[in-house]
């Protein structure tokens, strides 16, 4: 993983470094602050800098050898949407990375994000996919989220969804943020937390 250690008078003279020795705009790097301990008249900044380019590269490189490791030979597609880039996992065994109900793609997603936190101190959004199921998964979701959504405010019962990771409860949450007929909540303990859709009170 190719960084840079910069170290400055100040936050924006040490970003300025960092454009300029990385040759990016400030867009393009992931940035985090290192603690400097300094006297009272000797105040350093010192940061740590990596291009997202190049970030993206060391996971991808990553994820496949964290793959290979368990026998699994992979291609890995990379797509950035909005700024998040999505690391694609192509195999012929995509039902054991995928595990049950996804379980094994956040196992994934949690050692690489670990890992990334351990080497620059800070998290950096992405997402780890095996064979589009999450994407797949997403479509379902929201669709499944606002058919119960309809139900609730019809009925005016609350129903409890299956169990599902925090992942799958963000997309339930966020397809309903802005309804006016309903709200959720996430209920019951690990590995079983669910969510609630619930009438909302008039």
């Amino acid at each position: 993983m190719k960084k840079e250690v910069i170290s400055a008078k100040t936050l924006e003279e040490a970003k300025n470094l960092a454009c300029e020795k990385l040759n990016a705009s400030l867009d393009e790097l992931v940035i985090s602050e290192k603690e400097v301990k300094t006297g009272l008249f000797n105040k350093k900044v010192e940061i740590v800098a990596i291009t997202k380019s190049e970030l993206n590269k060391y996971i991808k490189d990553y994820i496949t050898e964290l793959v290979r490791n368990i026998g699994i030979n992979v291609n890995i597609e990379t797509k950035v949407n909005e700024g998040i880039p999505t690391f694609n996992i192509i195999t012929d065994q995509s039902s054991i990375l995928i595990g049950r109900n996804g379980r094994t793609i956040e196992a994934l997603q949690n050692i690489t994000s670990q890992m990334i936190y351990l080497e620059l101190n800070t998290y950096y959004k992405f997402i780890i996919d095996v064979s589009d199921y999450k994407r797949k998964r997403t479509i379902r979701l929201e669709k499944l989220a606002k058919y119960t959504a309809k139900d609730v405010a019809r009925s005016k019962m609350p129903v409890n969804l299956e169990p599902m990771n925090s992942y799958e409860r963000r997309i339930i949450h966020n397809a309903l943020n802005n309804s006016k007929d309903v709200i959720t909540e996430s209920e019951g303990e690990e590995p079983n937390r669910y969510v609630v859709i619930k009438p909302k009170e008039e």
